[in-house]
């Protein structure tokens, strides 16, 4: 993966609400910096907080003219599908947004049971509709408690069912980075060929008696000590605190990224990647089951 670019970072903290794009994925007109992807669960859309817009699982529109190029829904989690997973992404892909999964990888479940379950779940996605984006980019959010054999171990069958190898999403988890950060060299160089899907909302988080906050995402990336660069970044998140979701949206240095989503009128989990639309459309299709 390429390095991080600070131009288009940089032009990325103007929000804007264009008209889509013509094409799944593309950029709507007149948005700035790098392509931004929001990922979903059935607790969303969140509650209303502020004058705006909103959006549905039936309609994601709001998304796609505040600058989404892409959207990530859930598709299960610890052996419980999600029940809003396939509404949201047929609206993602009628909005001309990239449609992706994630599955959520607990440890109180067997990782190749998981793995069947989100396979099998993609599989019933691609027949579920005539599709307009090419492919269902595939996902594994691994527990932080997870040893490093489980995440392969979904990997793997994934890979072999589909014959993609999935994106990994890590948490700023001061476990995992322990155990990663010392499995031997062959497990380190199987964990590479996941592309990094990295969660950090916030420069001083994650500072604990183990490790430092990590600060910015190659910070992070040198906690681990596995990946040599990041491909999606987590840079906004959402607790819920006192009755409400509460976001978590990283605003420091060079990255002071709002704390909603263009007009919205509520908190989302947001995500850029690093590289640009081409690269966007390239990854989407390397690391996604094939939709025509």
């Amino acid at each position: 993966m390429r390095r991080l670019i600070i131009a288009p970072l940089l032009c990325l903290l103007s929000q804007c609400a264009p008209r889509p794009g013509s094409t799944p994925g593309s950029l709507p007109p007149h948005s700035w910096g790098m392509p931004q992807i929001i990922n979903v669960s059935a607790y969303d859309p969140k509650e209303k907080q502020r004058a705006g817009v909103g959006f549905s699982e039936h309609n994601v529109s709001a998304l796609r003219a505040n600058g989404a190029s892409g959207l990530i829904a859930r598709a299960g989690k610890g052996g419980n599908l999600d029940e809003k997973c396939a509404s949201f992404l047929a609206s993602a892909d009628r909005a001309g947004m990239l449609p992706g999964v994630y599955y959520r990888v607990q440890k109180h479940v067997d990782a190749v049971a998981q793995a069947d379950q989100l396979v099998n779940r993609v599989h019933a996605l691609k027949r579920s509709r005539s599709w307009n984006a090419p492919s269902l980019l595939i996902c594994g959010d691994f527990d932080g408690n997870l040893p490093p054999s489980s995440i392969l171990r979904f990997m793997d069958r994934v890979e072999s069912r589909t014959g993609i190898v999935p994106v990994a999403y890590l948490e700023n988890s001061t476990q995992l980075k322990q155990t990663l950060s010392g499995a031997d060299a062959a497990t380190k160089a199987k964990l590479r060929r996941m592309p990094y899907w990295l969660a950090l909302y916030a420069h001083d988080c994650g500072a604990g008696p183990v490790y430092p906050a990590p600060g910015n995402p190659h910070g992070l990336i040198h906690q681990y000590q596995v990946w040599s660069d990041w491909t999606m970044w987590q840079y906004g998140g959402v607790d819920w605190q006192r009755g409400r979701s509460m976001p978590k949206v990283y605003h420091h240095g060079l990255h002071r990224f709002p704390l909603y989503f263009g007009n919205l009128d509520r908190p989302t989990e947001r995500n850029v990647f690093n590289g640009s639309h081409a690269e966007l459309q390239t990854f989407w299709q390397r690391h996604g089951l094939p939709l025509r």
